[in-house]
């Protein structure tokens, strides 16, 4: 479940998701991500940074430069668990906990 949410937090820029659907095109390497999506080189490596981390992108070097690819395999993963919570019905008892559950803090200065 930890993963998930390291997961659906980086999905949740909506930058990110733009490297994302441009990653699944092509492979491309954080300068002509920089250029197609008119952000600074330093800004996509930050984003690229958490999507590796939630495991969505992996780096491959190719000469000089790494070029970025998206793990599909975990983002079909993370498609599943959404489609598994969209489909679950919920049982009185299980929705009163999750009611009654008061939502995580994030710790300060701690983004996704």
């Amino acid at each position: 479940m930890e993963k998930n949410i390291t997961q659906l937090k980086s999905l949740a820029d909506p930058n990110r998701l733009r490297i994302l659907n441009l990653l699944l095109t092509h492979d491309l390497c954080v300068g002509a991500l920089a250029h197609h999506l008119r952000l600074s080189k330093p800004a996509v490596s930050q984003h690229l940074k958490v999507l590796r981390g939630a495991g969505l992108v992996k780096g491959e070097k190719r000469g000089y430069w790494t070029h970025y690819l998206v793990q599909r395999e975990a983002l079909r993963q993370v498609a599943e668990s959404l489609k598994a919570m969209a489909e679950q019905t919920p049982t009185g008892e299980s929705c009163l906990v999750m009611l009654e559950a008061k939502p995580a803090r994030a710790a300060k200065g701690r983004k996704a």
